[in-house]
């Protein structure tokens, strides 16, 4: 059984103003679970994690949460939060007595756009992490590489917290061996970490969208099966931000293409298992 770790719905209208880009003009139009189920139909996936689009307030969980309750496909939502928010204890209750709130498996704050590479060390921060881990969801990280370090100090310093690196933190796939060894380091002390899990998503977008090839992507996904093992990987399409490079089936064949030599179990685990265990899936 498949599981796409990593996807997102959106409606233009509702505020995403990220959407505005020039260069995002290919998915600048809603989403809805429809559309989703249709790709999820032609490309054999079972089971999908729905994650906050970007548009950073509260009240797209409730419309998340929703598409859950109704989408059977969908087997859980990270929803946005402010780990810095005094009252994040609040919202995760708030998100929980939603409908839909017994799918919410983990939160996520947009990482990426924080000017300071070291902003998980920021006291307020921390104790948001650990209102996440009391709350016992995973927390979704989306940095960009050089907020690795970051990551990785957070992670050790909270093993009860389950981190998530999305899109294996992004690394400058378009620029080949440079990209590759600027990333190698922070990524093994991450994989060092045993509550860190790591998706495999993301990676045609950070590639040269209208030129790139699954030999671009090897080397980062076998650095990244090294470090953190099939058991700690898990696949995620990044639909529909991967159409600005690839279509679903295209994102999820060259992912099968580029893994290494792997026995059946640690397939599984990639393509499934270990979304299951990292989210605590049910259905």
């Amino acid at each position: 059984m498949i599981v796409d770790a990593h996807h997102h719905l959106w409606r233009v209208e509702d505020g995403y103003r990220w959407l505005d880009a020039p260069e995002l003009a290919p998915i600048r139009r809603s989403f809805g679970p429809d559309d989703l189920r249709r790709e999820l139909s032609a490309a054999g996936v079972a089971r999908t994690v729905l994650v906050e689009g970007g548009r950073c307030d509260a009240a797209e969980a409730a419309l998340l949460l929703a598409y859950a309750r109704t989408t059977p496909e969908i087997a859980g939502v990270v929803a946005w939060v402010d780990p810095a928010d005094p009252a994040l204890a609040d919202t995760i209750a708030a998100y929980r007595g939603s409908p839909g709130g017994d799918l919410l498996v983990g939160v996520r704050p947009q990482l990426q756009g924080e000017t300071d590479p070291d902003y998980l060390d920021r006291e307020p921060v921390r104790r948001g992490l650990r209102t996440i881990a009391d709350a016992g969801l995973a927390f979704d990280a989306v940095v960009r590489a050089d907020q690795l370090p970051a990551v990785a100090r957070a992670a050790r310093e909270l093993p009860e917290l389950r981190f998530v690196l999305d899109h294996l933190g992004k690394p400058r796939i378009r620029d080949g061996a440079s990209g590759l060894a600027e990333w190698a380091g922070p990524i093994a002390e991450l994989g060092a970490l045993p509550n860190v899990t790591a998706k495999l998503s993301g990676l045609v977008t950070e590639a040269d969208w209208a030129g790139w090839r699954v030999a671009d992507l090897r080397p980062f996904v076998a650095e990244a099966v090294e470090r953190f093992g099939p058991e700690r990987l898990m696949f995620g399409s990044d639909w529909p931000v991967c159409r600005l490079a690839a279509d679903y089936r295209t994102v999820l064949s060259a992912l099968d293409e580029a893994l290494p030599a792997l026995s059946a179990a640690e397939r599984a685990a990639v393509f499934g298992d270990t979304a299951v265990r990292a989210y605590r899936l049910r259905w």
